[in-house]
């Protein structure tokens, strides 16, 4: 949505801002400004006094294009939209709940590796304009509006900002107020739900992404529904079913089309990836899609969608030693001295395209074959012109890549992949000859990006379901029979273990999806994805709201059972040990109605 001359803020809201219901959707509003002599300084924060001194400063820094990477745009207004994710810790606002302490009938909160206590991620979404005026030192001046939330609503903040951004460089301070006060007024953030959302005459429709898809490192407790536990494909293919729905897979990556499944399976089985892209806008919306290439798999890899040097984490990453193993990370840059800094990085992929007037040299084609050559069968590259036939030039520029490696983006900028990771999964030359090349018009291109990113998306969308489906015995819950004591506890849900496991599936095979699209070594896949960074936290939230629908389903059987036909055919001790099974779970019904009163207030 792109805000146009007719938007009006008119009638203007109530201006008294309610703190809590705009938490609910943001942290703050910040404006800042690239000072010369100071760098990068926050002009204005509401509300003010609400981040800390570290986090203003990695605010700050990650809200600019890299002076190193940024191209000199001689028009006279250069705007551009992007986000970034940064590590916060704030641990007096977040209750720990001890699993210990949560009654049965609550969903527990899952406990996972990886970030420590009280540990949150801040998504910062940035409208930058640079400004090109030669009265002024430099040539010109930087500012930047940004949205700070703990929420990775990227379909929610992206339009707002197309509306506040201009706004604010038309009326200055008063953008804000107004901003603030309008999501303020919005309902409560609903995951999975489409969401009417009104900013003064204008309205974003928008649909979040599903519960299972967001992190739990905010002590929240959501209640997922019991769809969510059994990989099936959505009837409805506009609700999205993980992170970044919105994302432009095809025009990300329609220079890399066939290295897509490759992407899959490193983002799947956790590895560290370096993602690098001539500008933040297209380093961001290459990370964000390749996290949604995997839902409706819960991501918890941590990805960066604009990472830089002054980044806290950059420190660590560049002193490890030689030998030791990056940690799973999605990393979008645009600074080459990564490159250098993270050169034992085991896997580099180089998406977009400079300007053109941009100090980096483009290649004479924006296509590329890819450092991960694929032998496919029957596959016509009539309908996809950026995938184009074997020359000799493109062999030879395939060599010198390989010999030079990412080191020769240095030079010049080109569509690749380097990586030693053999694939399993084969590219599906079906996809790939429905996807729909659109030439050069822009207005036509938007239109085939848009049929294209269904296309790739509802399959990738298939492969993983399929992929998850043999864990779905794990999470299939009970309900009881008739006849059966309403008073009795469920039983267990099936006990895992990953030997038996590879075990029974190796006996079973991987199904007639997976068959034809993955090699004879796919249980090597499944193996790594045990072992990987994704499956813990994935299986363990699958479990929990598992046996939370289980406990629900047999709750609901005892307040709707007929308790009086089973005490006349119940001995005196039956009597005394069923009349003590109902006063516990009236005392688990009564902790759960405490705890949940509990954990709201706080």
């Amino acid at each position: 949505m792109s805000r146009s001359l007719s938007f009006s803020l008119k009638p203007e809201p109530n201006s008294k801002v309610d703190p809590k219901s705009l938490r609910q959707w943001v942290v703050a509003f910040c404006i800042i400004r690239f000072d010369l002599e100071q760098g990068q300084l926050i002009e204005d924060c509401y509300p003010p006094d609400c981040l800390t001194q570290d986090e203003e400063l990695e605010v700050a820094f990650s809200s600019f294009p890299d002076s190193v990477s940024q191209h000199h745009n001689r028009s006279s207004i250069h705007d551009s939209i992007f986000f970034f994710r940064i590590r916060t810790q704030r641990g007096s606002e977040i209750r720990e709940v001890d699993n210990s302490e949560v009654p049965p009938g609550v969903l527990r909160k899952v406990k996972t590796s990886g970030n420590g206590k009280g540990s949150r991620y801040l998504y910062g979404f940035v409208f930058n304009r640079q400004r090109h005026d030669e009265r002024l030192k430099r040539g010109g001046e930087q500012k930047s509006v940004v949205i700070l939330s703990h929420n990775p609503y990227s379909s929610v903040f992206k339009p707002l900002l197309q509306i506040m951004g201009p706004l604010y460089f038309d009326i200055g301070r008063k953008a804000l107020d107004y901003i603030a006060a309008y999501v303020s007024l919005w309902p409560v953030p609903v995951p999975g739900q489409l969401m009417d959302l009104p900013i003064g005459n204008a309205s974003l429709k928008v649909n979040l992404p599903p519960a299972h898809s967001l992190p739990l490192d905010g002590g929240v407790l959501f209640e997922e529904s019991s769809s969510s536990i059994a990989p099936l494909l959505p009837t409805n293919q506009s609700v999205p079913q993980g992170l970044f729905h919105d994302s432009d897979l095809f025009g990300t990556f329609r220079g890399l089309m066939l290295q897509l499944w490759v992407l899959w399976e490193l983002l799947l089985i956790g590895e560290p990836v370096l993602i690098i892209a001539p500008t933040p806008p297209q380093c961001c919306e290459a990370v964000a899609g390749l996290v949604s290439l995997v839902a409706p798999l819960l991501c918890s890899v941590d990805f960066r969608p604009y990472f830089t040097i002054h980044d806290p984490e950059f420190a660590q990453l560049n002193s490890l030693k030689e030998g030791h193993s990056f940690p799973p990370m999605v990393l979008g840059v645009t600074n080459l001295f990564f490159l250098k800094a993270l050169r034992d990085i085991p896997h580099v992929v180089s998406v977009g395209s400079p300007a053109p007037n941009s100090s980096r040299l483009a290649p004479a084609s924006r296509a590329s074959t890819g450092l991960l050559p694929a032998r496919l069968e029957g596959f016509s590259f009539q309908r996809l012109s950026t995938l184009k036939k074997f020359s000799p030039s493109s062999l030879l520029s395939a060599v010198k890549s390989r010999r030079d490696g990412p080191l020769c983006l240095m030079t010049e900028h080109k569509e690749a992949i380097w990586s030693t990771y053999s694939a399993i999964t084969k590219p599906d030359t079906s996809i790939l000859n429905r996807l729909i090349d659109a030439g050069m018009s822009p207005t036509v291109e938007e239109s085939m990006s848009v049929v294209n990113n269904e296309i790739l998306r509802r399959h990738f969308l298939e492969l993983t379901t399929n992929f998850l489906a043999p864990f779905g015995p794990y999470f299939r819950v009970t309900t009881p029979s008739d006849g059966s004591s309403p008073v009795v506890d469920p039983p267990p849900l099936p006990a895992f273990s990953a030997d038996e496991f590879i075990e029974s599936l190796s006996a079973r095979g991987p199904g007639k999806f997976l068959s034809k699209r993955m090699r004879s070594n796919w249980l090597d896949l499944y193996k790594r994805f045990l072992a990987g960074h994704n499956f813990r936290p994935w299986f363990q939230r699958r479990r929990a709201v598992a046996e939370h629908e289980q406990i629900r389903l047999w709750r609901q059987a005892r307040m709707n059972a007929d308790i009086q036909p089973f005490i006349s055919r119940m001995s005196e001790l039956e009597l005394v040990d069923s009349f003590n099974a109902i006063e516990r779970h009236l005392q688990e019904e009564l902790q759960a109605s405490v705890f949940y009163y509990i954990s709201f207030s706080c």
